[in-house]
């Protein structure tokens, strides 16, 4: 108690001189004041000795509480600030770090069960075991290249020596063999290239075939002639089908072979099949892909340039083929990505589209062929619609899109692969099945069918009546338009006879009927083809023959300008000229309408 009053006197005394002090520096500030107004200030007064030692200890008070800053060593490195730093020398934005994990996407998740038991995990450890037993028997073989040492491998040397010399003397076998048929064929080769028919010139109204070549090959003579086409690119070779057409006797061994003008003897590519192969379609650019319909409902593309007997791609799936036998195969437009593609038709009234990848054969079904009649009721009472067997399919030569579909029932569809569930036309055209469907090179809009009902009939597009019938008077097999006339059309009989037509010859019936087969021993023509470069055809048989013919000077008659126009024209002009003249005659013309009298009616 004591020391706290002593403390407060001491602070009663030290206020009192502290209130002075402050007295006396205001009485400083306002003299300095009026000095400056009036008169110049005097310097002002030294402080007093006292003052000096109250204003060291206060300095030497903080001194001692304010500690100094430390020095950082010459060796440390000042750290620097994380927030506005860069190392960089452009002191650009830095892009801040983000866990990538953010930016991922939920992996999908899906439920799924099974049935595991003891014996599928023993099945599985077994096979296993055997994937691994073989890798290791691989291993353990040398390859094909190595050899022990430097001592090099006679054996292989000597195989590769036997192959080379082996395929040289083919190569020489097959020129001796040409020469030899080119020695005993010379007169027929003359006749092929040179021969013109001297007695048209007093027949004005027909003419003949010159019978040629025959290509036969051993081992086909018991199949039939089932399809044939001619190389787009070499005009004197063409491919054949051999197939069986006996269905009591399925499955029946087939064949591909490649024949060419230049050897009849001997077929230039052969390949065997265990099943018939009933269809055949060669690539229009790339003619070494051979394309072939089979009688299980499979197609198959064969590459000639491969040594392989097996098919390059081929459609072996039980879901991935048609349910009945392949009657036609076509080569369509390859895609905008470059992918080659096939189109076939089967009994199942399916039209594939079968795409070759790289590794296999991609199906797609453009349409199903149903029948335009009312559905019926199904096993289990719904409506169903009946389903159209197709037998042919031919594209327009100029709109790749629009294609003609002949049918067992004897319709014809018009179809556009770009509209799958109608038909743009349909066409009233046989009572029997339809065995071929031609468009005319220089009019696409004219075509022809031939059927079972023994009858060729012409058609022009969206007509539902034919311009033109012919009777032969049995079942047809194969007809075309020939590719150097407008007007000129061929077609086989199964009797054997091959008919010639030139609508502006002789409009009612033909101008050539000649016997190619005989029928003594129950032969008949399966097939026919124009060659598109000479004026020969081919007719195949069923007995596996291939019948080469030269048409006669009347029955390629050219086509003669008007006279009244002296200005040269095109030859496909005048081939299209001569057609439009011959179908005047049988398209009606179009009425013209008066337009309405409106003084009469006002």
């Amino acid at each position: 108690m004591k020391k706290q009053a002593e403390g407060e006197e001491e602070e009663e005394e030290e206020e009192p001189g502290g209130e002075g002090k402050r007295d006396e520096e205001e009485e400083t500030e306002d003299g300095g004041e009026g000095g400056a107004s009036s008169a110049p200030s005097s310097p002002p007064p030294e402080p007093k000795h006292e003052e000096r030692r109250e204003t060291k200890s206060i300095t030497e008070v903080l001194a001692e509480v304010v500690e100094p800053p430390q020095e950082f060593p010459k060796n440390q490195k000042k750290l620097p600030n994380a927030f506005n730093f860069c190392e960089r020398a452009a002191m650009t934005y830095n892009n801040p770090f983000r866990d990538m994990a953010s930016q991922t996407i939920p992996l999908p998740r899906g439920v799924f069960c099974g049935i595991v038991s003891g014996w599928m995990i023993y099945d599985f450890y077994a096979e296993d075991y055997e994937r691994q037993q073989r890798e290791k028997e691989k291993e353990k073989k040398p390859l094909p290249g190595a050899t022990k040492g430097k001592e090099p491998d006679k054996k292989r040397l000597e195989a590769m020596m036997a192959e080379a010399v082996q395929m040289r003397m083919f190569e020489a076998a097959k020129i001796i063999d040409r020469m030899i048929c080119q020695n005993l064929y010379d007169d027929i080769a003359f006749d092929y290239k040179y021969y013109e028919d001297p007695s048209d010139e007093y027949r004005q109204e027909e003419g003949t075939l010159l019978p040629l070549w025959k290509f036969c090959y051993e081992k086909t003579k018991k199949l039939a002639v089932t399809e044939m086409q001619w190389n787009s690119m070499y005009y004197d070779l063409f491919a054949v089908a051999f197939g069986s057409y006996d269905f009591l006797k399925q499955p029946s061994p087939g064949a591909i072979c490649l024949f060419t003008l230049k050897n009849p003897s001997y077929p230039e590519y052969i390949r065997f099949t265990d099943v018939s192969i009933l269809s055949l379609s060669m690539h229009h650019t790339h003619s070494h892909l051979i394309a072939v319909g089979r009688y299980d409902g499979n197609i198959a593309i064969y590459n000639k340039n491969l040594p392989d007997a097996d098919p390059q791609y081929q459609s072996n799936s039980v879901t991935n083929k048609h349910l009945g036998p392949v009657w036609q195969v076509r080569w369509g437009d390859d895609l905008q990505d470059g992918e080659m593609n096939v189109f076939s038709i089967s009994y199942d009234g399916k039209v594939n589209n079968w795409v070759m990848m790289q590794s296999e054969l991609v199906v797609t079904t453009v349409i199903v062929l149903t029948l335009p009649i009312e559905q019926v009721p199904g096993p289990d009472g719904a409506m169903v619609s009946i389903t159209a067997s197709g037998t042919t399919i031919t594209f327009h030569p100029l709109m790749k899109n629009i294609y003609m579909v002949g049918t067992e029932e004897g319709k014809i569809f018009k179809c556009s692969t770009l509209y799958r569930s109608k038909y743009i036309f349909t066409y009233e055209a046989h009572t029997m099945p339809i065995h071929k469907l031609s468009y005319n090179r220089f009019c696409p809009s004219i075509f022809l069918s031939c059927s079972s009902d023994w009858t060729v009939k012409i058609w022009a597009d969206m007509r539902s009546s034919p311009l033109f019938c012919f009777d032969l008077g049995c079942s047809v097999a194969d007809a075309q338009w020939a590719p150097y006339s407008s007007s000129v059309i061929a077609a086989v009989s199964v009797d054997g006879k091959c008919h010639v037509f030139d609508l502006n010859v002789n409009k009612y019936k033909a101008i050539c009927v000649q016997n190619v087969v005989s029928r003594k021993g129950k032969n008949r023509i399966s097939r026919m083809k124009f060659n598109y470069n000479m004026p020969i055809l081919i007719v195949g048989d069923e007995r596996g023959t291939i019948t080469t013919l030269k048409l006669s000077p009347n029955l390629r008659l050219k086509a003669k300008p008007p006279k009244k126009k002296d200005i040269p024209m095109d030859p496909h002009e005048l081939q299209v000229l001569k057609l439009e003249k011959i179908l005047s005659t049988v398209l009606e013309p179009e009425v013209l309408e008066s337009p309405p009298d409106t003084e009469s009616l006002g």
